[in-house]
């Protein structure tokens, strides 16, 4: 197994290791600023980041911007000189305005997925921030690859291939998900393989590397090999760095990762449109048997949300857990969550992926 990191632009990527994006208060400034001073790209997410902001309610884009900053100085505290991004959903309403905030903040990339971030080259023209938009398909990644070429004459500085393995929201139908889950992990393996052949055409083109890092069920040192062996220059974790000192998250959130059973883990309808991966807590229990519940008040959180139809409010459930609440909230985690059995310090899970 290559154990070397990866060029991101002008920066060098020690530990080929991305932290992956979690929202609404799980990775902020003390997960990714940990990541990165461990040698590894640490991502602030920016879904819903200001919900402690005291004007949250009344003026949520203005409270998320300003908890960019804050959270971004954060990491920057703990990690003067490393790898420090923003995960920014591509369903995000005022996506536009998160992705130009990140890029006069001085972030070094931006990792863009839930949808296919067909237009982030022009959002970040004149800035020298990295983007690596997430794919799960080859079908995906050819129409992107080929999009920005044509558009924009740009191709990725980073990629990132996310399997059905992963947590929160997936790139895929729930077709998919049987046909790529367990136990057929293999054969998604070809997919993968077939997005990097995509890949390594638009390299030829434009004479520049691409790295390729594969997310989703990335828990152990064996993952790691398994996903080298395939050709990547990296992954991206999520889950295993839920548990974690560093990590954002409340303890009762953590909690939730570390006594979940195998069959606790259920797989969502969202109402951004696509299928997650979850713990069944107490609230998502009443939802999967068919309770709606009332929304109040819209948090301006999606570019495609209709009120009268969502069965909740994924920004309410979100937040509830973040606080610790399990009886109103929503957990997203990987699909190999039930391993996690104690808190752990960064740099040691990154120790046990690349040792």
């Amino acid at each position: 197994m290559k154990k070397n990191g990866f060029k991101l632009k002008e920066k060098w990527v020690e530990v080929p290791i991305v932290q992956g994006g979690m929202g609404v208060g799980i990775s902020l400034g003390g997960l990714a600023g940990a990541v990165a001073k461990a040698g590894g790209v640490g991502l602030i997410s920016t879904a819903q980041i200001g919900f402690k902001e005291p004007d949250f309610d009344q003026a949520p884009l203005v409270a998320n911007i300003r908890a960019m900053q804050k959270e971004y100085d954060k990491a920057r505290e703990t990690s003067p000189f490393g790898v420090v991004g923003f995960n920014i959903m591509t369903a995000l309403a005022n996506y536009k305005e998160y992705v130009t905030r990140a890029c006069e903040l001085g972030a070094d990339v931006i990792v863009s997925g839930a949808g296919l971030p067909v237009d982030l080259p022009a959002y970040v023209e004149g800035f020298d921030t990295a983007i690596a938009p997430i794919v799960s398909t080859v079908k995906s990644a050819k129409t992107l690859l080929r999009y920005w070429a044509k558009k924009y004459d740009r191709i990725p500085d980073l990629l990132v291939i996310e399997g059905p393995m992963a947590g929160g929201h997936l790139g895929f139908t729930t077709e998919q998900l049987a046909a790529y889950g367990e136990p057929n992990e293999n054969v998604y393996e070809v997919e993968i393989q077939a997005i990097l052949r995509e890949k390594e055409k638009w390299e030829k083109e434009y004479n520049k590397k691409i790295p390729v890092v594969v997310a989703g069920g990335v828990d152990s040192r064996e993952a790691v090999t398994r996903a080298m062996n395939l050709g990547a220059d990296g992954v991206q974790v999520g889950t295993r760095f839920v548990t974690t000192v560093e990590c954002d998250a409340s303890l009762e959130y953590k909690m939730q990762y570390l006594n979940v059973d195998k069959n606790d883990i259920k797989i969502i309808k969202s109402p951004v449109g696509m299928p997650g991966r979850a713990i069944e807590t107490p609230w998502l229990k009443r939802i999967r048997n068919g309770e709606k519940e009332t929304i109040r008040k819209c948090h301006a959180c999606l570019k495609h949300c209709d009120r009268k139809s969502i069965p909740y409010c994924i920004t309410d459930a979100l937040i509830a857990a973040a606080k610790g609440d399990m009886e109103h909230g929503l957990v997203f985690c990987g699909a190999n969550v039930y391993k996690s059995k104690k808190l752990e310090k960064v740099a040691e899970v990154i120790d046990s992926l690349m040792k």
